[in-house]
């Protein structure tokens, strides 16, 4: 009978450390932080609008939620991951980085208005300090060589392309960028066409990055043509290219 006291309570103080253990480890998985992209995307949904504008003003007054972002950007290992992971990452830094170094200066009417803002302060990504500049350059458009990334990026303007509201997936990847860029160059806010005139106004981002659309194979009209589904522009058409609007993409 003694024997049989002491195994049922033996059990019995198994099963109750059993359930602390996984008690605990429950507890720790719901503690646990989310993905870096699925705690980017929670941001933009919060703070950026329908039409890619961002609310500074509410960021800065709960910076809580990006200056955790940022530390997370900082610390990434970019060396361990997968190439569309880490193209993924470097998309989705580069936004951060630039709401970021806006909000650090708001109120603020334009980044042109901040000297050295894209090629001379740096930030803090993977491990390393760099400009925006050599983000957009040495880590997206060197090594992946893939013009739809300045569809994708978005330097606080107007001028820009409108701010996904979700972070660059690196299952998706590709899917995402081709329907960024769709939506971008068939905006005719963006690719401003007038038939009347025979005429086609593109952003000066065209004018730019030339030498990565050429790289690509296509430029200009033929570039932006290959995803306009039906809405294609003649190739006779005169081409130009209209001011860019520096004006801060903030939505008041």
């Amino acid at each position: 009978m003694i024997v049989f006291d002491f195994s049922r309570r033996f059990i019995a103080g198994l099963a109750v450390v059993a359930g602390l253990f996984l008690n605990t480890a429950a507890a720790a998985v719901a503690a646990a932080p989310p993905a870096l992209p699925a705690a980017t995307s929670a941001f933009l949904a919060k703070f950026v609008d329908a039409d890619g504008n961002v609310n500074y003003g509410a960021i800065k007054r709960n910076p809580l939620e990006l200056q955790g972002l940022l530390k997370r950007v900082a610390s990434f290992d970019a060396a361990a991951a997968q190439p569309d992971d880490r193209k993924a990452f470097y998309l989705n830094a580069y936004n951060l980085l630039v709401i970021g170094e806006v909000v650090a200066r708001y109120p603020l009417e334009s980044v042109e208005k901040v000297p050295g803002f894209f090629d001379k302060n740096l930030v803090s990504v993977a491990g390393e300090k760099l400009t925006l500049n050599d983000l957009e350059t040495k880590k997206l458009r060197q090594p992946y060589n893939d013009p739809r990334v300045h569809f994708a990026l978005v330097c606080g303007a107007k001028g820009c392309p409108k701010l996904n509201r979700a972070a660059y997936l690196a299952n998706s990847l590709d899917t995402q960028l081709t329907i960024q860029t769709q939506k971008v160059l068939q905006s005719p806010s963006f690719i401003r066409v007038d038939d009347k005139a025979r005429k086609v106004l593109l952003s000066q981002i065209f004018k730019w990055y030339d030498a990565d659309f050429k790289a690509s194979g296509k430029t200009g009209v033929a570039y932006v043509n290959q995803f306009r589904e039906g809405k294609t522009i003649p190739a006779t058409y005169a081409v130009d290219y209209y001011p860019y609007d520096w004006s801060l993409n903030n939505r008041k």
